[in-house]
């Protein structure tokens, strides 16, 4: 797939997947400065295009005392402080057509959460802005159902759209992925794979969600052996006291190790 589509990732000569990576949601100004040098200081080491990734507010949440966000306006300068610090590009989710345009002016690619993926007027709203739309597909659909939701937004005359596998329900309680989907949906736009939302262990009786960090580096690797044109990890300093999915995010003193041995598998694929 030709990824000259989409802009903010298309200076990269490198023949390397792009990477999306930061903290589940943005928890203050110094924790997203932090995470976006150290990320970004590997990534230009290894030349792997870079996208600070923040959510702004979480609102798919499991209980109604689960951290939510530090205010939508505050955070979203936090996002747009970000990339005017650092020179990258930048992405968030969102859940509300009135998000789309307020989100469109502080960052550069606009994410539809994989529950909200078949929300018509959300995708419209997404595609309206011009921005780059990254569309995660839904624990409950099929790779082939992606073509229709990628059309919903080229049909709004917006070329810029890549899809993020994240999983698909395994059980009540657990995520797959199924890497036969990821050149199916190459054949419609750029395929991220979203390592960590993957491992996710979802509807535990808490009403926290679990996960298995453990197993990252192995999705991670099988995602570059079969194709993928960019991966998204989620990773923070401190997980354990992460406000939002801690538990199936990267610790950020891992992350050089991973992209390092994923430039390698790339690079010897890219060879074959």
């Amino acid at each position: 797939m030709d990824l000259q589509r989409i802009p903010q990732i298309s200076h990269t000569q490198s023949n390397n997947f792009f990477l999306l990576a930061g903290p589940c949601a943005i928890e203050g100004e110094d924790m997203a400065l932090r995470i976006a040098e150290k990320v970004l200081t590997i990534t230009d080491t290894l030349k792997i295009p870079y996208i600070f990734k923040g959510s702004f507010k979480k609102a798919n949440r499991s209980r109604i005392d689960s951290f939510t966000g530090i205010g939508d306006e505050k955070a979203l300068k936090i996002l747009r402080k970000v990339s005017e610090t650092f020179k990258v590009p930048t992405v968030t989710d969102i859940h509300e057509v009135s998000d789309a345009e307020m989100a469109a002016a502080y960052v550069d690619v606009l994410q539809i959460p994989a529950f909200l993926v078949r929300q018509t007027d959300l995708v419209v709203a997404a595609a309206a802005t011009g921005k780059v739309v990254n569309l995660k597909k839904g624990q409950f659909m099929s790779p082939e159902s992606m073509k229709h939701a990628v059309t919903k937004v080229t049909d709004s005359g917006n070329a810029q759209v890549m899809v993020t596998d994240r999983g698909t329900m395994f059980g009540y309680q657990d995520m797959v992925v199924d890497f036969r989907g990821i050149p199916t949906m190459k054949q419609f736009a750029p395929v991220v794979l979203d390592v960590t939302h993957s491992l996710q262990q979802p509807n535990q009786s808490v009403g926290v969600t679990g996960g298995r960090p453990d197993m990252i580096g192995t999705i991670a690797r099988a995602g570059i052996a079969s194709g993928v044109d960019g991966l998204f990890i989620e990773t923070h300093f401190d997980p354990a006291n992460a406000k939002s999915d801690g538990a199936n995010m990267l610790d950020l003193a891992n992350l050089e190790k991973l992209l390092t041995d994923l430039t390698a598998i790339r690079k010897t694929i890219n060879q074959l």
